[in-house]
């Protein structure tokens, strides 16, 4: 996530056509930044603790026969 949006530029068209563009942007990015963006993106879905926090343990008993 290097730049910011561009909002001087437009683009008219499908949901196809923005897919498509958009898998060929991300085809060119290199893995840091992909890295970078989906660690962003769980923080904004998520929080931050999705990212900086533990997993959570569970614990399942059960009774043996």
């Amino acid at each position: 996530m290097k730049e910011r949006m561009d909002r001087t530029v437009v683009f008219f068209g499908t949901a196809e056509e923005h897919d498509k563009r958009e898998r060929e942007y991300l085809k060119k990015e290199g893995y840091e930044d992909k890295l970078k963006t989906i660690t962003y993106l769980r923080e904004c879905f998520y929080g931050t603790k999705a990212t900086t926090g533990r997993l959570q343990r569970i614990y399942k008993f059960s009774k043996r026969k």
